[in-house]
């Protein structure tokens, strides 16, 4: 079993950054595929980013590229989420998702079966 607990969420301004992270536990994620997913109010949860175990290769939403940056620490079995020019519609709960068969390429397709209990992310002024 993967315990996921994200952090690092908030109220922030359009254009102002935030960075999320993930902390794993309950066993190590050094193999895992990683990732983040949000949800916004009445609309369906959708990918955002996603990064592979070896940290080589790594996949992000359209709406996002350019703008975010996914990253990982394997020494202490954590993802971050590093956002940059936030816009109002960035506005989620924000999931952190592990997955041990997934590559970094099909993760929005096929999130494993480990998630966090989310992070609000509210931009607005």
């Amino acid at each position: 079993q993967v315990q996921l607990v994200e952090s690092g969420g908030g109220l922030v301004q359009p254009g102002g950054s935030l960075r999320l992270s993930c902390a794993a536990s309950g066993r190590t994620i050094s193999l895992y595929t990683m990732g983040w997913f949000r949800q916004a109010p009445g609309k369906e949860r959708e990918f955002v980013a996603a990064i592979n175990w070896s940290a080589t290769s790594t996949a992000y939403a359209d709406s996002v590229k350019g703008r975010f940056a996914v990253s990982r620490d394997g020494a202490k079995n954590t993802v971050s989420l590093q956002m940059n020019n936030l816009k109002p519609e960035d506005t989620a709960v924000y999931y952190c998702n592990a997955n041990r068969y997934s590559s970094a390429s099909t993760f929005a397709t096929t999130p494993g079966d480990y998630w966090g209990q989310g992070t609000q992310v509210t931009v607005s002024s």
